[in-house]
């Protein structure tokens, strides 16, 4: 996925918005499956406008504008959805470093997992919390939002049971030897 195609897809949902509209919601909906600054979202707005795929359709004060998809960008948001296979993530920092947790002093490799599902364990109740503070309603963006949170909530519960299942598995290895016994 790129920022360009979520940008172009919450502008066609929306059917128009403006830059800090779609920080708004980008914020508490694709936040959290992918991120973006300001900077790149604004920048991502002029290239998509420059490619013909949005346009301005109203400015306001201080230089607001609001942006509307182009058929141009209606179809190239088909395009993307129908023809692109999506790439799989294929970094993932947490697992580095659980693949090399052998050269951490005895108890660091499971504190490092205990410390992993906690985290998890907050993300998942972060978007908990976020399901039941939105409105859902009947439209797109809500019912295709919520099916991705549902997603994110699952992925974060499946990590922490994972982890915790980890920490189980090195608490039951048998210890090292103790280095202080040899003469």
């Amino acid at each position: 996925m790129s920022l360009r195609h979520a940008v172009l897809g919450l502008i066609v949902e929306l059917d128009g918005a403006s830059g800090y509209d779609l920080m708004k919601l980008f914020e508490i909906s694709l936040a959290n499956v992918w991120t973006a600054t300001q900077s790149q979202v604004y920048g991502e707005l002029a290239k998509l406008t420059a490619d013909g795929l949005i346009e301005v359709a109203a400015e306001g004060p201080r230089g607001r504008k609001e942006y509307r998809a182009t058929d141009a960008g209606r179809d190239e948001l088909r395009r993307w959805l129908v023809e692109e296979e999506p790439r799989p993530a294929r970094r993932d920092g947490m697992l580095l470093k659980v693949f090399f947790l052998g050269q951490l002093d005895p108890g660091q490799d499971r504190a490092y997992l205990r410390d992993s599902a906690a985290i998890m364990g907050e993300r998942h109740d972060g978007l908990t919390a976020l399901q039941e503070q939105v409105t859902w309603g009947d439209d797109n963006l809500s019912l295709y939002g919520r099916l991705t949170l549902e997603y994110g909530r699952r992925f974060f519960a499946m990590r922490k049971e994972w982890a915790e299942w980890a920490e189980a598995e090195l608490a039951g290895r048998a210890a090292p030897p103790d280095d202080s016994d040899r003469v």
